[in-house]
């Protein structure tokens, strides 16, 4: 690429939005040139914006310590000076719905962490190893928006780009049943133990809303698009339970799945060495190489080993056995802040800028 994209990120000063800062520091693609935020936090610079609250366990870049931030309610503004936008705001969902169309009426792509945006029909919901094809969706979202590159797409709730990714290659034996158990980090709460104390030595039996997500996002995944809409797939059965536990970073998921054609243990384990998605062929610079790694001791995956896989991008897996209820279950780990959230979304964007999707603006 001769010149880099200019980028926004929408909600810069929260957890997430800080992860998309340590990334976008040295990106060979795009340059981060707007943060903004809550009006609160306007036109202070974003060093002090985020005094005493940097979350994550990177330095904050020099480039941003001196950005003028600028407001929620500055879209016009924002939109003129970036090519593209993050977005990962704290809001209500019609609230972060209304900002989010606003933008890409403004003939400004979103790449979105929110979860506002995955139900509706016509906005993708991208892992790029898995459902690249959905972005072709994108046509007819810009004919409804009434846009020209203008477009919103979604990268999917955190959780399950643990255990997702491990069950795509296996589609082949026809899953039918699956159920699910995630020990989800406190930083999916955008949270770190010195602002949660009570968390640690804890844990919390219920995440609100997620066990739903978890039930019907992979569906969405797995849909196919049917003139103007993404159709859900109508199978496999899904079911979530949701945990958070005292760990800083990584989504564990255990897993237990049913098929119609049951495989041997060395056909699943071939199916994930081999499977290589979209992100791979196209060598997009976020790309993990593989995404998918198997690890064979007994007492992995764990997160303070393995959730910073291939730069926190990959996907590890443990623990394949054979079920007395099911026919097979095992362990995945995914990080949650990097592949769950910005760098999933960053990976997304390499994608649609490689398809075409996002360009430089006129």
């Amino acid at each position: 690429m001769n010149e880099k994209l200019k980028v926004g990120v929408i909600g810069a000063t929260g957890y997430v939005g800080q992860r998309f800062i340590s990334l976008l520091a040295d990106h060979p693609w795009f340059t981060c040139c707007v943060v903004a935020a809550s009006p609160k936090s306007a036109g202070k610079t974003y060093e002090d914006a985020v005094a005493g609250r940097w979350k994550i366990d990177a330095p904050m870049p020099e480039y941003v310590k001196k950005m003028i931030v600028m407001g929620t309610d500055q879209i016009a503004k924002i939109c003129e000076a970036v090519d593209f936008v993050f977005c990962a705001v704290d809001m209500k969902k019609d609230e972060i719905r209304a900002l989010e169309e606003r933008i890409a009426q403004y003939e400004t792509p979103v790449v979105s962490n929110n979860s506002a945006h995955r139900w509706t029909k016509d906005v993708p919901v991208i892992i790029p190893e898995l459902n690249a094809d959905h972005a072709a969706i994108i046509d007819a979202q810009k004919r409804r928006l009434g846009t020209h590159r203008g477009f919103i797409t979604a990268k999917p709730n955190c959780s399950i780009q643990s255990y997702v990714p491990a069950l795509t290659p296996l589609q082949s034996f026809g899953i039918e049943k699956i159920s699910v158990c995630t020990y989800q980090a406190i930083s999916g709460a955008g949270k770190t133990f010195t602002d949660w104390p009570e968390m640690v030595g804890n844990m919390i039996p219920y995440i609100g809303g997620e066990e739903e997500k978890s039930e019907k996002e992979p569906l969405k995944i797995w849909g196919s698009i049917q003139e103007d809409e993404i159709v859900p797939a109508s199978a496999p059965i899904i079911s979530a339970q949701c945990y958070r536990v005292a760990v800083q970073e990584g989504h564990t998921a255990a897993v237990s799945v049913s098929f119609r054609n049951k495989p041997s243990k060395e056909e699943i384990l071939a199916a994930w060495a081999t499977f290589e998605g979209e992100a791979q062929k196209l060598d997009l610079p976020s790309a993990p190489h593989p995404f998918l790694h198997y690890i064979d001791e007994e007492n992995r995956p764990q997160p303070l080993l393995d959730a910073g896989y291939e730069h926190g991008m990959g996907v590890t897996i443990g623990r394949l056995r054979e079920d007395a209820i099911f026919d097979y279950k095992f362990t995945c780990l995914s990080h949650n802040t990097l592949r769950g959230a910005a760098g999933g979304a960053l990976l997304t964007a390499e994608l649609l800028t490689q398809k075409g999707y996002i360009t430089k603006k006129a």
